[in-house]
């Protein structure tokens, strides 16, 4: 009787979807959420009791939704809250860009973009 060839094999991961876990928007997404008519419709939802907070406490900057409005104020104040609006500030990449760094022209920096945290209304609490 010898060794047995597959050992190791329990070790392997499904990695798929690890990956995709809990994969949020990209930035491209939030810029184009962050258009006033789609903030509007995004931060007046309908009552949905599927989502967390019934929809009706929602993060534009993070594409989240909290529990209540208390602990939306405190994620505003969170360090992953201050890094998005970071993110935020670059200007999203186009396909004039990549055609630009393809060498199809001459380099442009990024605009900055400037980019505050959403208001909120205190009649909600």
């Amino acid at each position: 009787m010898g060794k047995s060839k597959q050992t190791g094999n329990h070790k392997k991961k499904n990695l798929k979807s690890i990956k995709t876990k809990r994969r949020t928007k990209d930035l491209d997404q939030i810029h184009s959420d962050l258009k006033p008519e789609t903030a509007a419709k995004l931060l007046n939802q309908e009552v949905d009791f599927d989502v967390t907070g019934c929809a009706q406490h929602y993060c534009l900057h993070c594409a989240r939704y909290f529990v209540d409005m208390r602990s939306l104020k405190e994620h505003f104040k969170t360090k992953v809250h201050k890094k998005r609006l970071k993110q935020l500030k670059e200007e999203p990449y186009t396909q004039a860009e990549a055609d630009r760094a393809a060498g199809m022209g001459s380099y442009i920096p990024p605009k900055m973009i400037e980019v505050k945290t959403q208001e909120v209304e205190e009649d909600m609490d």
